[in-house]
């Protein structure tokens, strides 16, 4: 029988070789290089970038039959959570459902006088992408916004302490574009008030500060894989922390709101698995199906999972490539500071940038629209800054907030600030090609 199954194994195994080269095959002949052609061919702000070896793994997994999370996803969060220096990972279905998660997770009951409740506050910056907020939103807490510091468009910290208010709990932040924000002043000031941190980390995967990962520094940090990001499941997220107590109830909200903390396809991890009586349950209901909070099922899929494994081997050139682009701009671009405000990286930072942020003068003699729609016709590609102002948004009008200080910086951004793409997708030709046609543009 044994022989039997061995000889049925390597039939499996030499089928399984010669899909993979097919694929191999395939991508080659599907997805060939492009050659860049100036002014016909468009230059993105951002995108996925793969080769043969993310669709050779995504097929394993399909193969393996396991269509929830298993094996790859296994190896994916120990993987990552080694590269940023964080024991306690775990992988969800979007960087949105990651600020979920982590906004869920500070509302927990066995948090006691810590845990978030509604009419709570918690300081943020004024420009900001939406769902980063979003999750405190809907459990009722109250932002207070600070604006942003140009040229590094991280917030400005020298209104924070007074931004701090009986209500206070928490201070949630992302790292704007690959840039880091102050981010041991802040976890100083967040430690000696008692106040949570949360670090957004979904457009600043490898960027580091005094050396350290962001996402290191906080009591919870999050991430995304959208295509646009510096690696991709195509959707997915993840969340993580140096605290095992907060990683035991993310995981709870993250798997349904359940109580029992077993692996998927494992049972009894706690050896007394119908021995519980918790709730108003009767002795002995099956651990399984008790809920402790109010949970959801945000996991992903294997075959993200091993998408993300694939994408996790390129990660450090994709770093690397995004810096090198970066600094290409900034040089090719620096003769028109009389014109253009330029970024800068946070001091003691190394950013993993995520784009190339360019704000236009008052006196530059074009508008921030007049600029990417002359940028458009060239097929170079432009994105602002998230949602500016995000008081300005249309859905904020339903919500309550305090200010602290004026936002003269956001309104900067909202109306004057737009930002070109560093993706590892842009080689030097192209970058030249930007400069070229942005030199043209403002001579």
């Amino acid at each position: 029988m044994d022989e039997v199954i061995k000889i049925e194994q390597s039939k499996a195994e030499k089928i399984k070789s010669q899909i993979f080269e097919l694929i191999e095959e395939y991508y080659h002949e599907q997805f060939p290089d492009q050659k860049f052609i100036p002014g016909s061919s468009s230059i993105p702000v951002s995108g996925k970038i793969f080769d043969a070896k993310e669709l050779q793994l995504m097929t394993e997994a399909a193969l393996d039959g396991v269509f929830t999370t298993g094996r790859f996803n296994t190896e994916f969060e120990k993987k990552l959570g080694k590269y940023i220096g964080v024991n306690n990972l775990i992988t969800v279905n979007s960087g949105s459902s990651a600020n979920l998660v982590a906004a869920a997770t500070l509302t927990a009951e066995e948090l006691g006088d810590r845990a978030l409740r509604a009419g709570d506050e918690f300081i943020t910056v004024s420009v900001s992408f939406p769902t980063t907020i979003n999750p405190l939103l809907l459990y009722g807490l109250v932002p207070v916004f600070l604006d942003i510091d140009i040229p590094t468009y991280e917030i400005d910290i020298t209104r924070l302490e007074e931004a701090i208010g009986p209500k206070t709990k928490a201070i949630v932040i992302a790292h704007t574009l690959g840039n880091t924000f102050q981010v041991e002043e802040i976890s100083r000031i967040a430690k000696k008030h008692n106040l949570w941190l949360v670090e957004d980390c979904c457009d600043a995967l490898g960027a580091t500060y005094n050396g350290k990962h962001v996402g290191t520094f906080g009591d919870i940090a999050t991430i995304s894989f959208y295509p646009a990001h510096h690696i991709t499941m195509g959707e997915g997220g993840a969340v993580f922390t140096t605290n095992w107590r907060l990683k035991k109830i993310m995981e709870s909200f993250r798997d349904w709101g359940r109580d029992c903390y077993c692996e998927p396809g494992k049972d009894n991890t706690c050896k007394k698995r119908f021995g519980w009586q918790l709730g108003d349950l009767p002795l002995g209901y099956d651990h399984k199906y008790t809920y402790s909070r109010l949970g959801y099922n945000l996991k992903i899929t294997d075959m993200q999972a091993a998408l993300g494994l694939a994408q996790l081997e390129k990660l450090d050139e994709f770093v690397r490539i995004r810096r090198h682009n970066f600094d290409r701009l900034k040089a090719g671009l620096s003769t028109l500071s009389n014109k253009l405000i330029l970024p800068e990286a946070t001091a003691n930072s190394n950013p993993s940038w995520f784009g190339f942020l360019i704000t236009i003068k008052p006196d530059a003699g074009i508008s921030r629209n007049e600029m990417i729609a002359k940028l458009t016709e060239y097929k170079i590609a432009t994105r602002l800054l998230f949602g500016g102002n995000i008081i300005k948004q249309p859905y904020f009008k339903n919500y309550n907030y305090r200010v602290v200080g004026d936002l003269k910086n956001a309104e900067i951004v909202l109306n004057q600030t737009f930002w070109i793409g560093v993706t590892p997708m842009i080689d030097d030709e192209m970058i030249d090609y930007m400069i070229s046609i942005i030199n043209e543009i403002l001579k």
